[in-house]
């Protein structure tokens, strides 16, 4: 009697094993963004997409980004929605190519461009689940690029054959607390953004030893550059405001402005070339960056060009008031992959693998119960 009890008990385990469903495994979709000479999402959409399933994007040569807009601005982020920030690969990059997830949650359609300049007005674009919208959301993207591009041809025309005058633009820009400076730069006649006669490109060494950029606070010209070159460790480079030195200037903006974000940039210790990051400078107004690496920026890790060291809002009250806040609000962030994501306010937010242990200890936990009943 003891061994029949025993083996139905185990029969019956095995059948209550049977009733329990195996987890649902969602469809990955695989889209390579970017490559040699290539501005293109491929495939340049997707269809079928359910929740639960996955958009693996995987970033080729060149210095392209994942960023949600809508159908009626394609060119344009989404209030609220997700952005990879700039992805630079180098030339000389055969594998380990860096990969961003996107987890759907719906069946709604998704947009999404490359912010990288001028990339989205040459047809940069993706959709998930478009229907047959796509052709006419691609239309609308290059649309946007018509007269910018237009505009570039006859001012590039105009430079080869005369040499424009100088002529001095003054602004008033408002910086932190709500205080504004007077700024004077000098700016060629007729050009999209202010531009210098000559520029200088600026290197600026990320992390290694010590949680600092080096240098810290740079003077620059409009037309200059500034190039991070990051070392051992795993940090960003991301623009921020003075009144919120430790959170993204994308998420606290309240007039829409997109900031600069690296993104992670993993550098093993035994590593002999080391990834860069550029921006360009478009004016002298006063910029402030920092680096969303866990509590670097609560460490003083911040970052700033052209801070007016005369007024209250200078360098030193910058990297004290970054230390005051610790950086608690938005620092957190991944200590090991280069795929890791800030956005979290979006219904297809963008997640990192590694999401389904709470889900399988649970399946675990119910398997156990199963067989402690079947035992008492």
């Amino acid at each position: 009697m003891p061994r029949f009890f025993a083996a139905t008990t185990a029969a019956l385990a095995l059948i209550s094993l049977a009733a329990i469903p195996a987890p649902a495994r969602g469809a990955v979709f695989d889209v390579t963004v970017g490559g040699p000479g290539i501005i293109a999402y491929n495939p340049p959409f997707v269809s079928g997409a359910q929740p639960g399933d996955q958009v693996v994007f995987t970033f080729k040569q060149k210095n392209h980004t994942v960023t949600q807009s809508t159908f009626d601005n394609p060119c344009s982020p989404a209030p609220g929605g997700f952005d990879t920030g700039f992805i630079p690969v180098g030339a000389d990059v055969t594998e380990g190519f860096p990969t961003q997830v996107l987890q759907i949650t719906d069946t709604n359609p998704i947009w999404v461009y490359c912010r990288q300049s001028g990339h989205c007005q040459q047809g940069m674009v993706f959709a998930v689940n478009p229907g047959d919208q796509f052709a006419a959301f691609q239309a609308a993207a290059n649309a946007s690029g018509s007269t910018t591009t237009s505009a570039a041809a006859t001012t590039t025309s105009e430079v080869a054959t005369t040499t424009p005058s100088v002529v001095t633009v003054t602004e008033t820009i408002t910086v932190g607390d709500g205080n504004t400076v007077t700024t004077t730069y000098g700016s060629y006649p007729g050009s999209v953004q202010p531009t210098s006669a000559s520029s200088n490109n600026h290197l600026v060494v990320v992390g290694g030893q010590d949680l600092v950029y080096n240098p810290s606070n740079i003077t620059t010209q409009p037309g200059d550059t500034i190039t991070f070159q990051f070392m051992v460790k795993n940090h960003t480079v991301t623009q921020s405001s003075f009144a919120e030195p430790c959170r993204r200037l994308t998420d606290t903006s309240t007039t829409g402005q997109v900031g600069f974000d690296s993104g992670f940039m993993p550098v093993s210790a035994n590593a002999t070339q080391f990834p860069t990051f550029t921006i360009t400078v478009n004016d002298t107004a006063p910029m402030w960056a920092y680096c969303r690496q866990a509590n670097h920026c609560g460490q003083g890790m911040v970052f700033s060009a052209n801070a007016i060291e005369s007024g209250p809002n200078n360098f030193a009250a910058f990297k004290q008031r970054a230390m005051q806040l610790n950086g608690t609000s938005a620092s957190s962030s991944p200590t090991s992959t280069a795929s890791g994501s800030s956005s979290s306010s979006s219904s297809a937010a963008l997640s990192i693998h590694g999401l389904t242990g709470a889900g399988a200890g649970a399946s675990l936990g119910l398997v156990s119960l199963l067989f402690g009943l079947l035992l008492q």
